[in-house]
């Protein structure tokens, strides 16, 4: 048995559909982010470093080369023949509408790039990018808006530094929906004063407002962020592999079917991980939620009535 046989996931629901492999791209395009250039906030959210999220966040090169550079890695490595151009770091939809467009427009020239997958806040998403990337859907061009939402919980967003609440992603939601544009949904699991109870809440709340895919991540303590800083002064302390888990596979029973796993977990290189170590080992943790699910005897929308009810 694969994962697969037990998560709708990304790469399977996008070979079902293009009959090729594809894979996403990530893309540094430049941008900054609100919560770090004085608009919402200085700083960033606790837990942000971004070079945890992008290996090109340091000094990016222009979309084209990262495009190729990609391309090469990814070929070898799963034989991809197609991809998505993943805008990822920091905020992707934050900037003058004409020049989000000419990036997009560049990733979108390459011959064997077949969609944009656009990540960014809640709090960043006006009509105007919105209706760009519709057009962009109504051309044929496989389109995914990722919103990092991480909690439900608007006392977590607010101390973690988000940003925003819930109240955001509603709208942005649901203004995304009402143009066609499918809408993944990332969570973090393990936030400060959060249980598993808070991540099947967010994810309840998530699937109420409606959402196409999701993205689960485990929070881990990096280098150069408050968060490290609220770790040394044991302020915070990770979850274990085993709860990550344990909470990861109930998360997957209680998600509808239909709706597709983008990421079941997250990494960041060793150079800048301070804890917990286990947040590289991106295999073992797909690996153990495999196993958790077969040893439930259940799979994605399929619950166990323990964890039917939040």
């Amino acid at each position: 048995m694969a994962l697969s046989d037990y998560v709708n996931t990304f790469g399977q629901h996008l070979l079902a559909k293009y009959g090729a492999r594809v894979h996403k791209v990530a893309i540094n395009a430049g941008f900054t982010c609100p919560n770090r250039d004085g608009s919402k906030g200085i700083g960033g959210c606790t837990f942000c470093n971004n070079s945890s999220f992008s290996p090109n966040a340091r000094e990016p090169d222009p979309i084209v080369e990262q495009i190729e550079a990609g391309r090469q890695v990814i070929r070898k490595r799963t034989g991809a023949q197609k991809y998505l151009a993943y805008f990822q770091a920091y905020t992707n939809t934050y900037d003058d509408i004409d020049l989000l467009r000419r990036r997009y427009d560049t990733a979108l020239a390459e011959p064997d790039v077949i969609g944009l997958s656009i990540g960014t806040r809640p709090d960043c998403v006006p009509p105007a990018v919105l209706d760009l990337l519709a057009e962009y859907r109504a051309q044929g061009h496989e389109i995914w808006l990722e919103l990092g939402l991480q909690s439900a919980f608007d006392e977590t967003l607010k101390r973690v530094n988000r940003g925003h609440g819930f109240a955001e992603y509603r709208n942005a939601v649901h203004a995304a929906r009402e143009r066609g544009l499918p809408v993944c949904a990332h969570l973090i699991l393990g936030l400060p004063g959060e249980e598993p109870f808070h991540a099947r809440t967010s994810l309840q709340r998530v699937l109420e407002e409606g959402v196409d895919g999701l993205k689960l991540h485990p929070l881990h303590v990096v280098k150069g962020t408050r968060l490290a800083n609220e770790w040394r002064r044991d302020e915070y302390q990770p979850w274990t592999m085993a709860q990550y888990i344990g909470a990861a596979a109930d998360l997957v029973e209680l998600t509808p079917p239909e709706v597709i796993y983008h990421r079941l977990t997250g990494t960041a290189s060793l150079d800048i991980l301070l804890t917990p170590q286990w947040c590289n080992w991106k295999w073992r943790v797909l690996n153990g939620i495999e196993r958790e699910l077969a040893r439930r005897g259940t799979r994605q929308g399929q619950p166990r009535a323990a964890v039917k009810q939040c």
